[in-house]
């Protein structure tokens, strides 16, 4: 399966590719901010999408909104420090399929993925 990370912090996703990658996830693409993502995401077609929210050029919610536009199944995961009960239910509106609070541990991240997954109907 392949997964594309979407966070500015490099620092972030090395420590979701880490934990991917226990999980038998090695197929990864990454995205610095929602600007790149958008850039790439058409092209690369992950199965799932981890994604940060505050990112400079084009934030989570931004990048979400204008991909949820051509593609409404790929499951998104938000994975965030944003944990307002206002924001999860804007994330939800804009069309994310699962909500993980930074800092999360590697079975929380794991265990989101494979609820979401299951939830969508996709093979992990």
């Amino acid at each position: 399966m392949k997964i594309m990370l979407v966070d500015d912090s490099k620092t972030m996703r090395n420590i979701q590719k880490g934990i991917l990658s226990q999980m038998g996830y090695t197929d990864i693409v990454e995205a610095c901010d929602g600007q790149d993502a958008l850039s790439k995401v058409f092209a690369d077609k992950p199965q799932l999408i981890l994604l940060d929210w505050n990112m400079p050029n084009l934030d989570g919610l931004g990048f979400l909104q204008a991909f949820r536009q051509k593609d409404k199944t790929t499951p998104v995961i938000m994975v965030t420090t944003e944990a307002e009960k206002h924001r999860v239910v804007d994330a939800l509106k804009a069309g994310v399929n699962n909500y993980v609070v930074k800092p999360f541990t590697p079975d929380a991240l794991s265990s989101k993925i494979q609820q979401t997954m299951e939830k969508c109907g996709v093979a992990a």
